[in-house]
């Protein structure tokens, strides 16, 4: 009997000394993960001679996504001059992107119809050139891409809020926008519709009112 008691008292103090055993490795496994060998971001490193845990950039490096091979498309420039082309070709849905994009982003100031008669304008904020004067009915459509991206005057730029491609949509909306008033009947191919008079802005949606070419001439007669 006394024997057997023993042999329990055994087992129990094994037992103890196996789970105290297995504490101090979980306790020495968690020491090892809060002590890693690894820089931390700003703080003192001696391994270095300038004492900087930090290091600079290999010369030439890219981050991945910002490669930026084509100045056209992410400057709006060729051969450092402002250029009069689009980086890609404008479909119908890229267009109506474009001006859903203006009409978020831009309408503020310059207005659903581009005259910079916007909302906060007519609160009292400074007053943005119509896209309607004649020096930017001139100005290149990289111009504006330009703007948007760099900021102009008392203009912040939108590259934060607004990625490369949809500036390209913007600037070619605006351009949209600004032949609906300056292009001639001529320009227009035959059979298209075409501006009788100048954008409307109803209901916070922009109406243009189109007529034949054919009845233009009719009328002309």
């Amino acid at each position: 009997m006394k024997r057997k008691i023993a042999d329990k008292r055994v087992v129990r103090r094994a037992g103890i000394l196996m789970c105290a055993a297995s504490l101090f490795l979980l306790a020495a496994c968690r020491e090892d993960m809060h002590n890693q060998p690894k820089f931390i971001p700003l703080r003192e490193n001696e391994f270095y001679a300038d004492g900087r845990s930090a290091r600079p950039t290999v010369e030439g490096t890219i981050a991945r996504g910002q490669l930026q091979d084509d100045p056209l498309l992410y400057t709006g420039k060729v051969d450092g001059k402002e250029a009069d082309q689009l980086p890609f070709a404008m479909t119908d849905k890229d267009m109506a992107r474009g001006r859903e994009r203006f009409n978020i982003f831009c309408s503020p100031c310059h207005s659903q119809l581009g005259d910079g008669n916007g909302m906060i304008v007519q609160r009292g904020f400074k007053k943005p050139p119509s896209y309607y004067d004649p020096r930017l009915v001139k100005a290149p459509v990289g111009h504006f891409f330009n703007v948007m991206t760099n900021g102009w005057g008392a203009m912040a730029d939108y590259s934060a809020q607004v990625p490369v491609a949809d500036r390209w949509r913007i600037a070619a909306y605006i351009r949209a926008l600004q032949l609906s008033q300056t292009a001639k009947s001529g320009d227009v191919p035959a059979g298209q519709q075409i501006a009788s008079q100048p954008p409307q802005e109803h209901g916070g949606k922009v109406v243009i009112r189109v007529e034949s070419p054919a009845a233009e001439n009719s009328e002309a007669k």
